[in-house]
């Protein structure tokens, strides 16, 4: 069984997932409701969700003046790229 549909699958989704958070927590922050922790969108990026964090960071303009996101999620996603490409060029 090839595992690589599900690797894609799984980071498709956490990508989603992550987008969403953004989206629903700066919805929350306008309605000045309770949020999603920092530190729980943060274990969404570490989990594969980086790229999605990322884009909604910029479309929804939420968390870019705070310095651990703007550095961090970014960070974040260059060491993902580099885990991917070192894993997929060392099974090669």
């Amino acid at each position: 069984m090839n595992i690589y549909p599900w690797i894609y699958f799984y980071f498709l989704a956490m990508n989603i997932v992550a987008f969403f958070l953004m989206s629903n927590d700066k919805a929350r922050a306008r309605k000045r409701e309770r949020r999603i922790p920092e530190k729980n969108l943060f274990i969404t990026a570490w989990l594969g969700g980086s790229l999605g964090m990322l884009l909604g960071m910029q479309i929804f303009r939420h968390k870019t003046k705070h310095r651990a996101f703007t550095l961090g999620i970014p960070m974040i996603l260059l060491l993902q790229i580099g885990l991917v490409l070192y894993w997929y060029y060392a099974i090669k």
